[in-house]
Order: structure tokens, then C-alpha cells, then sequence
């Protein structure tokens, strides 16, 4: 059969049927609902106005009639839709989970929580621009000073060493202990030096 518009799309709704008696107002719900306009209420035959003849509480679980439907009344619930319910990350730790073993490839897809937007998203490994910070040191030779100052916790493979321009090789030129980086010879008088402290 041919139609005008769009072809109508065919689903099945869960119905559920309430014994009413007079007195109680509040029933619970077989699924929850995310709002009175969810589901299609019927007493005696008459449709039932949602946030006139009745409310949802307790987070869409109970549906609360402003009247008490009568005990002749045949009382029934449509579920037109039920709540999606959505996983919240709170602050904790993720566990359980398998750690990747290996460096993520350009096209896997990581969650990020974007703060803009408040919510999470997904993108992938080839779109983040990693923002590298180098701490950059410099000075002057005098021709018999061979101890500079570098941060604490660096090691000889993790900064550059020039000499006007000349990389010089770790442990052969210069060794680092706490927070002095040592030259095995004074760089001479005149002699710009850069140490680049690498991120």
C-alpha cells in the first residue's frame, strides 16, 4: 500500500495493568520513564492527562495519580518510551578495564571529557596535537666553570647539550648528578652554551 509523507514505522509498547482501590494513589513502574509524556495512562477508558491526573516520581519509577483511581476502575499503562540510562564518570579512578599494551595506532578512538561541552567524546589518537614544554637552560663558557644548574630528577638522556652549535655525548662530555649537569672539560671562555632539558 502506497502512502503520502513518510511509511509508518511498526514497534511493539509494553503495557502494564494496575489494580486500583480507591484509596492508593501511587504505583510502581515495570520500566522507568523519563518524564509523565513517556507513557500512555488509561482509567475507565478515559486517557489520562500527564501532570494533571498524575505525576512520575522517585526518578521515573512510580507513577503518582492526583486521585485515586476507583476499584471498578480497569486501570492500564502504555510505555511509549523508557529512561536511557547513561554511565556517569565521577572523579575516581576507571578500574577494570584492560590497559592497551601497546602505542595506540593513528586511528583508535580515545574518550576525552570535554570541559566546553560537559560531556564525553570520543577522537582519534591522529587528531590530538601533544603540547610539548622544553625547559631551556643557557650560559657562557669562562673557561674554567664545568657545573650548571639543570631541574632535579634529570638524567644524562634527558637533555641536549650543545657547545656554539655542537651536541655534546652524555657521559662522554658531561655527567648530571642531582641537580648539576658536570662537563668533563671546562667549556672555554666565550662559549655559548644551551642545555634543553627535554619533556
Amino acid at each position: 500500500m502506497a502512502y503520502l509523507g513518510r511509511e509508518p514505522q511498526y514497534g511493539s509498547f509494553e503495557k502494564q495493568s494496575l489494580t486500583a482501590d480507591g484509596s492508593t494513589t501511587t504505583f510502581t513502574l515495570d520500566y522507568t520513564v523519563g518524564s509523565s509524556s513517556s507513557i500512555f495512562v488509561s482509567v475507565a477508558g478515559v486517557a489520562q492527562e500527564p501532570e494533571v491526573a498524575y505525576n512520575i516520581g522517585s526518578g521515573g519509577t512510580q507513577i503518582i495519580f492526583t486521585a485515586a483511581p476507583a476499584s471498578s476502575d480497569t486501570v492500564f499503562v502504555i510505555f511509549l518510551g523508557i529512561a536511557m540510562e547513561v554511565a556517569t564518570l565521577g572523579t575516581g579512578a576507571i578500574t577494570g578495564q584492560t590497559e592497551l599494551a601497546e602505542v595506540a595506532a593513528n586511528d583508535d578512538l580515545l574518550l576525552i571529557y570535554d570541559t566546553s561541552a560537559g560531556a564525553l567524546k570520543k577522537i582519534q589518537k591522529s587528531n590530538i596535537a601533544t603540547t610539548l614544554t622544553y625547559t631551556t637552560r643557557t650560559g657562557t663558557g669562562d673557561g674554567s666553570t664545568t657545573g650548571f644548574t639543570v631541574t632535579s630528577g634529570v638524567t644524562v638522556d634527558d637533555v641536549l647539550v650543545t657547545e656554539n652549535g655542537v651536541l655534546q655525548a652524555p657521559t662522554t662530555d658531561y655527567t648530571i648528578s642531582g641537580t648539576t649537569l658536570t662537563f668533563g672539560t671546562a667549556p672555554a671562555s666565550g662559549v655559548a652554551i644551551v642545555i634543553r632539558e627535554l619533556p
